[in-house]
């Protein structure tokens, strides 16, 4: 970590901690958006393929939301869907390989992050984004979700069951939202009350507790084609998160398991791209890509 990087945390502990003294609730409500702010940006530049992009945006709760698509028209549709503090271009790899195979592809910046507007990001404002994406563009025969965007696929799907199902390859998906909160309370150093008066505020705001917003709880019912793409070492959703679901030997999900290779490595590695791209085959299946 830099030393700015830090300094800022270091503020950001003794801020939230002085202001849970004054004030549970108003340190909580201070969490909440700075839980829900990306800091660190995609300093990339712009891939050969995203110049060759067609442009697309909607707006979405007072944001404009942008987005890339290729070869359209397309019988097939493929979509793209990074995770927190990511954007489209860390996905360019698997951009072209998806046009051979005859997929219109849509990659989408979510709200706060790439070229999309706004400095805040929730789980709810993400699934929007799926579902808005979905209706104008799709629907998808094919998902690509890393992280964050795992998450906020599951939930949709969840929601809304498709009438045929996807192929969805889901690379280190946040499994369980209650750890990132452990993680964020963990780094801030910030204590059980205020935790546990973050957990109310959002269960008041959105209906649900975090621990409900978790792939365990819909993937059973999930009406979809699963890779499952996680790294032993993944410190930042990591894989004993998974255990339940792997437990139940589901036959709707494969687990494609790695280890050294993190949770952003991962979905640049040729074994695991070519493993994905690989299950994007036409009419393959989980249980086709188990075979030897």
């Amino acid at each position: 970590m830099a030393m700015s990087q830090k300094i800022a945390l270091g503020y950001l502990r003794a801020k939230l901690n002085l202001l849970g003294v004054v004030s549970k609730r108003k340190a909580a409500a201070e969490a909440i958006i700075l839980f829900s702010t990306p800091f660190r940006k995609v300093k990339k530049k712009v891939p050969p393929i995203f110049e060759k992009a067609e442009e697309i945006h909607f707006s979405m709760h007072h944001k404009k939301v942008y987005g890339y698509r290729w070869n359209h028209p397309s019988s097939h549709r493929f979509l793209i869907l990074h995770g927190f503090e990511s954007s489209a271009y860390n996905f360019d790899r698997y951009v072209k390989p998806m046009i051979k195979k005859g997929y219109e592809v849509v990659a989408m910046d979510a709200p706060a992050h790439g070229r999309s507007e706004g400095k805040t990001i929730n789980l709810l404002e993400y699934v929007d984004m799926v579902r808005e994406t979905w209706k104008r563009f799709g629907p998808f025969d094919a998902v690509l979700a890393h992280s964050f965007g795992g998450l906020a696929i599951s939930l949709y799907l969840d929601e809304h069951p498709p009438e045929h199902s996807p192929q969805i390859a889901l690379i280190a998906p946040a499994t369980e939202t209650t750890t990132a909160v452990n993680s964020f309370f963990k780094v801030l150093q910030m204590n059980d009350e205020i935790k546990q008066e973050f957990n109310r505020q959002i269960h008041q705001k959105t209906g649900r507790w975090p621990a409900e917003y978790s792939i365990t709880r819909v993937a059973p019912t999930l009406k979809a084609d699963i890779l499952w793409a996680h790294d032993e070492e993944d410190n930042m959703t990591p894989l004993a998160d998974t255990e339940k679901i792997r437990a139940q030997n589901l036959p709707h999900i494969r687990f494609l398991i790695t280890k050294g290779l993190g949770h952003r490595r991962i979905y640049r590695d040729n074994h695991v791209s070519r493993a994905i791209l690989d299950f994007f085959e036409t009419h393959t299946s989980p249980e086709d890509l188990s075979r030897p």
